[in-house]
């Protein structure tokens, strides 16, 4: 009998494995599909509606590698936790994998009753989470799809998925509801994916560059290097096509591995031409990157391969990126220092930095947003913010450019708030390096 109850209990052991994340301890992705699949096959007839709420952390790529896989996991199973107190007695919640948990939502008198979960899921995240002794901010984007639109198990679970990538493009921490607008969007997407895996091995990526000029004499001292896709059949195409899509696929160090090479071989062919003034060529880094382990490495060997001087080689970082762990973008970004290139936070004053990290930053460079300079010639608050930037770079020793110059007007302005340098389409769109005019440009401030 003894051994009957041991095998019994071994076996019921085996089946919660099979269908229980192992970290978590939820449902995993089999088991809650298999319900899924249960509870959509019911007759309708006048019974309540079902929905599936697909949620995905914001940025957990980033906690990962800069705490750590260990710290990644305490984060999954506080995030569990949290998701099962927001849940109803009837809900059903699972790991779907990697930073993903879908909810199973049964016996809904409206679409509203689901939105109001997932503003519980989505409060839930609010608190700070403590991970290996630092408190972390995490949001959640969250997707719902209900039955009405479909009562097909995949093709909810495919629904809630796309609302929850809308939900990523408006802002991240919020949640959407399907249309099926959204269907379309996201097979465009797949589309997308699919064709950015072989956009590399065929050599369909560009780099075009933005002039930067400087304002005391017109000349054309720099670019900023633009990585653009060349498709054979959807023409070329800007970064913010393609650029989030190859973040969520993991194809963002490959493109950006290819920006950085192209444009230090750029830059070096720059320098043995004794008609070109280059002095910076600025190169963007997302918030991934910036936590990318080999970035500091993998830059050295590009520098050492191509010969490019380091000290006319930029790398912008965005406010929120430097913000969103400062201790860590602060490790980062003297690491860069060693390489002797230089640093500069792109669109400056539409983040939360304060004076007193800002001073400690590593920077040589501040931008001023193009939210700012669009208003320079019709806005007050724009020319005074426009005018605080510019005058705090200075004070802090370091070069002011303003970028999205687009008219004349503008550029008045800026001459009047002595800033340094600037770019946008007044001075030139972005262009292929054998289009590129080192040359001045004759301004008529009249």
């Amino acid at each position: 009998l003894a051994l009957a109850l041991e095998r019994r209990s071994a076996e019921e052991e085996t089946r919660h494995q099979a269908l229980h994340d192992t970290l978590t301890g939820l449902p995993n992705r089999a088991m809650f599909l298999d319900r899924l699949t249960l509870v959509t096959s019911r007759p309708t007839g006048k019974s309540p509606l079902i929905g599936v709420l697909f949620c995905d952390l914001d940025h957990f790529k980033v906690v990962n590698d800069s705490l750590g896989h260990e710290a990644g996991d305490q984060l999954l199973c506080q995030v569990a936790e949290r998701l099962r107190r927001a849940m109803r007695p009837s809900d059903t919640v699972a790991r779907f994998g990697g930073d993903e948990f879908v909810v199973l939502c049964e016996e809904l008198e409206t679409i509203e009753q689901a939105e109001a979960i997932a503003a519980r899921v989505r409060e839930s995240m609010d608190p700070p989470f403590e991970l290996a002794g630092n408190e972390v901010h995490v949001s959640a984007s969250i997707g719902i799809a209900v039955t009405g639109a479909t009562s097909d198990a995949e093709a909810l679970l495919r629904d809630a998925d796309a609302a929850m990538y809308k939900a990523k493009e408006r802002g991240r921490g919020r949640y959407e509801v399907f249309d099926f607008t959204m269907r379309d969007q996201a097979m465009a997407r797949q589309q997308t994916r699919n064709a950015l895996h072989r956009a590399l091995p065929e050599r369909q990526l560009v780099v075009h560059y933005q002039p930067i000029v400087r304002l005391s004499d017109h000349a054309t001292v720099g670019v900023e290097a633009l990585v653009r896709w060349d498709h054979p059949e959807w023409g070329l195409l800007p970064a913010q096509r393609f650029i989030p899509i190859a973040e969520k696929s993991g194809l963002i160090e490959a493109v950006s591995e290819f920006v950085l090479g192209q444009a230090c071989q750029d830059l070096a062919r720059w320098e043995r031409n004794p008609l070109s003034n280059v002095d910076i060529v600025a190169i963007n880094l997302s918030a991934l990157q910036l936590n990318q382990p080999t970035l500091i490495s993998q830059i050295d060997s590009m520098l050492k391969q191509t010969g490019a001087d380091p000290s006319k080689l930029c790398f912008e970082i965005t406010e929120s990126a430097v913000m969103s762990d400062i201790d860590r973008a602060m490790l980062m970004l003297k690491g860069l220092r060693t390489l002797g290139v230089r640093i500069a936070v792109d669109d400056f004053g539409t983040g939360y930095s304060s004076l007193a990290s800002l001073r400690k930053l590593p920077l040589d460079i501040l931008k001023v947003d193009r939210e700012f300079t669009r208003g320079l010639a019709t806005s007050s608050e724009d020319r005074a913010i426009a005018h605080t930037i510019i005058t705090l770079a200075h004070r802090l020793g370091l070069t002011a450019i303003a970028e999205g110059v687009e008219i004349q007007a503008q550029v008045a302005e800026l001459v009047a708030l002595d800033c340094d340098l600037v770019q946008g389409y007044f001075f030139g769109e972005p262009v292929a390096a054998s289009q590129l005019q080192w040359e001045r440009h004759p301004i008529s401030l009249a």
